[in-house]
């Protein structure tokens, strides 16, 4: 007998929604990651309810996100005005939602529980328990491995997060990582097993993300110079990103005296918003404010736009469980510079579709930079590997890798309930 699919997969997304917009706040690429995933797990014909926080009292409790998909919004805490270290203190109203969810259908409504960040594994945890299936646990971020690299300025995990991905990662049926090296992060700083661990990397909508486009008129309609050379970051605006890293590259030989310009996308997000005007006044103190412009998240082919718009896609990140803006914009044919460090190593192939640098150091960065601006040949080469590469990645095979994960992780449950029981009626 071939191993079960779940009808109906109950995925929990605490402290962002699937339907707010990517790029500011808590929304990153953790949203694109349940919404794409989602969409495809339902045209493979498994029903996907999405349980997050409600933010707002005007959001419906049940949104149709498309057919199969459903987000219920879940009243925990005060709608507005509540960071995400605030939450783990309304962790007790969500997982009730949850339950009173569930307690409304008969017995057996959900075959299995995904569960996204930290948080939303420890009401996992306790679900798992309480409806008798299998719990799939991703993590998306690791509070150890994010304090090993933290950047300058940035606020370290707390202990409460460390202590509640322990438990999340020790009571878990399975345990998605996104790259071979986050499941090696899971194995050598959570003590993770590695039978229950499982690869599936992130995907990119191929479709959307593309070569092809006016490179002017893409500049154009964005309100960006039509002319000159133009380096884009593309993410939440937070010291672990790393945007001030391109800043000061600026204000670094070779880039100093260049005609470049550095495109920062984004909104504040996490420590981030305690200066949310602090890159603006770095700019000013360098010297490179005209060298410098900010746009708000892009969304669709607009972020498609901005992408080809760029000679180059820089990723600064002091860490990254994956990198799915450096995916994007390969797959639009734009060559990426990143750190290199976590998921990064993966999702750029250095020399090939893009270059890793080591550290953070603005010099290095201007270095890199800067050779490549001055060589569109090998820029052209970097740009044809770019989209090699990204075709490699799919949401389609993300969805196929985790119902293979889906499947396995029902069998095993289904196996240790036949053997509890045979336990109980053993003399």
């Amino acid at each position: 007998m071939g191993w079960p699919t779940p009808r109906r997969i109950a995925t929990l997304s605490v402290h962002t929604s699937p339907l707010e917009q990517p790029g500011t706040g808590d929304a990153g690429g953790m949203n694109v990651y349940i919404v794409e995933v989602s969409k495809r797990l339902a045209g493979l014909g498994v029903e996907v309810e999405i349980f997050t926080r409600a933010t707002s009292s005007e959001l419906p409790p049940v949104v149709e996100m498309v057919p199969g998909v459903t987000v219920r919004h879940v009243s925990a805490g005060p709608f507005e005005g509540l960071s995400k270290e605030e939450l783990p203190s309304q962790l007790c109203a969500f997982t009730s939602g949850v339950l009173r969810a569930e307690a409304a259908h008969p017995p057996g409504h959900y075959d299995l529980i995904h569960s996204h960040y930290w948080m939303s594994g420890q009401v996992g945890w306790l679900a798992r328990e309480r409806w008798g299936v299998p719990h799939v646990h991703t993590a998306h971020t690791l509070a150890k491995v994010k304090n090993r690299f933290i950047a300058a300025g940035d606020r370290p995990e707390p202990k409460a997060r460390v202590i509640g991905e322990e438990q999340v990662i020790a009571e878990s049926d399975r345990l998605v990582a996104n790259t071979r090296f986050e499941a090696q992060d899971l194995v050598s700083c959570y003590d993770a097993e590695p039978g229950r661990l499982a690869v599936v990397q992130p995907g990119v909508d191929l479709d959307r993300f593309r070569p092809g486009g006016d490179r002017r008129a893409d500049r154009r309609r964005l309100g960006l110079p039509e002319h000159g050379r133009l380096v884009a970051f593309v993410g939440r605006i937070q010291p672990l990103k790393g945007p001030d890293v391109l800043i000061r590259a600026l204000a670094a030989e070779p880039l100093r005296h260049a005609d470049v310009t550095v495109v920062i996308c984004g909104g504040p997000s996490g420590s981030g918003l305690d200066r949310p005007t602090s890159l603006i006044e770095l700019a000013a103190s360098l010297g490179v404010s005209d060298k410098v412009r900010f746009l708000p998240p892009q969304t669709g082919d607009a972020l498609a736009a901005l992408y080809r718009a760029a000679d180059l896609v820089a990723v600064p990140s002091h860490n990254e469980s994956f990198g799915l803006v450096a995916v994007e914009a390969q797959a639009c044919g734009t060559p990426v510079v990143a750190a290199a460090v976590g998921g990064l190593v993966t999702a750029v192939t250095n020399g090939v579709s893009g270059v890793l640098v080591d550290g953070h150091d603005p010099g290095d960065w201007a270095r890199v930079l800067g050779g490549l601006l001055d060589d569109p040949e090998r820029c052209r080469v970097l740009s044809a590997g770019a989209v090699r590469h990204a075709a490699g990645f799919s949401w389609d095979r993300t969805a196929e890798g985790l119902l293979r994960v889906y499947r396995e992780a029902a069998s095993d449950h289904r196996a240790l309930i036949a053997s509890r029981l045979a336990g109980s009626y053993s003399w």
